[in-house]
Parts: C-alpha cells; structure tokens; sequence
C-alpha cells in the first residue's frame, strides 16, 4: 500500500471479488462531483459513442493483425474476414448521426450498434480458429468450453486493471454511462473495458488457440496451471508497447492515461479520443 500497489483476487471462473488499495491514492472530488453531473448531458453522450466507437475499432483491428498472416496461405480465409470487416466498419459509420440530450435517450440505439458489430466480429474470430478449436460462440456467465473460459478470465484480469486506474484517477468506478447502474456492477469500469478486450485479451486467446497452446479445463473451469499460464500472458500484453499519441507505451500506462484522460475530459479540461491498437 505504501508502493501504491493494489492487489486483486479473482475466482476460478475470473470474478474479481476483492480488491485492497490505499484510500489516499485517489484524485480531487471534483472529478466525481463532475462524473455524476455528466450523466445528464452532452459528456455522457460523447464518451459513451468514444467507448463504442474504440471498441468497434479495435474488433477490426484485431481481425486485420490476424488477417494478414494469411493473405498469403489462405486467400479465401482472408477475403471471408475483410468482408466481416467492411461490414463492422458499416456499422462505425452509424455512430456519426446518433445524438441525443443525455445518453438515456440514446444507449439503445449505440447498444444496437455494438451489438451487431460484435455479433460479425465473433463470426470471424470463429473463422479464425475453426481449423483449431469449437468455438460455439461468445458466452458469458457459466461458459464450460475453453475458448470462453478463456475469454471470461482474462476480461477478469482486465477489469481490475481498468478499475484500478480509475480509482488512482479519482472516478467512481459504479458511476457509467453506457452501462446501466444496477447494484453491485462496476458500470464505469465496463463502459472503459469496451476499448482494451480486444488488443489486451482477444489477441492473446486468438493467438494460443491458433499456436495449438494446451488449454486444460478441471470441475471450476481452467485448471490452475492453465490459468496462470494464460494470467502470465496477460501480464506480459499489458506490458508490451502500443503506439498512443504519437509515442510508445506500455498498455497498461496507456490505461491509465486514459482514466487521467477521462477525468480531464469530465472536468471540462480537455477532449476524449478512444485507443487504437496497431495491426
């Protein structure tokens, strides 16, 4: 705590259930007194479509850095996911003419938008992995096979280090925008996960599955070898370098740059533009 270190405890299935950080580590109250206050005007709007808006681009960008390690093995496999991508790219264009007073009048129709764009980019990621594993489509809560158990863990890892960077940037994770408020759900942390799944824990599952990395499952999902193995390949992908701004930076800066970024944004002090991994 002195170091400034948060420690996360996660189940078997990737459910952070605890979390220990210091209470002095946290911005000015104003940041949250703001959050609160965007709800209900253009900031909550505008950075709801930027969430969306990183989290389509980043499904392309991760299908084009697979993509091209078979344009020239597979020229029909190739062509099939550029077609996935032009039609995700359709649905991009579609975020442009939303607009609204407060993101309650619009999340339905940015949701909409997620939620096709998501359905094509799951078709690909299966294209992507049929010669390799079942994959039976994106599965949440209670998913049995191991490219999901696989998925939902490391989106565990993930969301604590999303959450941990907007504590240290003084925003109230439970507070979000695009992401309903219910009881008990991180909804600010969703809402800025939507930017990372894709180049922090897609890429990585992608990239085992398609490497032919053992994947062992026991009677609570991954079996604890699996699970650190694959803890450990996460770690490192948060610690490998992303072009952002126009310098190098460790994923993980780059996450909480964008919490500090967020902050400033809500604070009137400065503009939200989501991350884009390379391909």
């Amino acid at each position: 705590m002195e170091h400034g270190i948060q420690i996360n405890f996660l189940s078997s299935g990737g459910k952070p259930y605890a979390k220990l950080s210091s209470p002095n580590l946290t911005g000015t109250v104003v940041t949250r007194r703001e959050q609160v206050l965007a709800y209900l005007d253009q900031r909550g709007i505008q950075l709801s479509k930027a969430f969306v808006e990183g989290k389509i681009k980043n499904q392309v960008n991760t299908l084009k850095y697979f993509a091209k390690y078979r344009k020239t093995q597979d020229m029909d496999l190739y062509n099939q996911i550029y077609a996935g991508i032009n039609r995700i790219e359709g649905n991009l264009n579609e975020l442009k003419d939303i607009n609204g007073t407060c993101i309650d009048n619009i999340r339905s129709q940015l949701l909409s938008v997620e939620g096709r764009a998501a359905n094509v980019y799951w078709q690909m990621v299966k294209i992507l992995t049929s010669d390799k594993i079942d994959f039976p489509g994106r599965e949440h809560r209670g998913a049995s096979d191991p490219f999901n158990s696989l998925l939902n863990y490391g989106y565990g890892i993930l969301q604590t280090q999303v959450w941990g960077a907007l504590i240290l940037a003084g925003l109230e994770p439970f507070a979000g925008f695009l992401h309903v408020d219910r009881p008990g759900k991180p909804s600010l942390v969703l809402d800025m996960m939507e930017e990372y799944r894709q180049p922090v824990v897609d890429r990585v599952v992608i990239a085992m599955v398609n490497k032919g990395t053992e994947i062992k499952m026991d009677g609570d999902g991954l079996d604890t070898p699996t699970r650190r193995d694959f803890a450990d390949r996460i770690f490192e992908r948060l610690q490998s370098d992303e072009r952002f701004e126009g310098k190098k930076f460790k994923i993980r800066t780059i996450i909480q740059r964008q919490a500090r970024r967020m902050a400033t944004f809500l604070r009137g002090e400065s503009k939200y533009k989501p991350f884009g991994a390379g391909w």
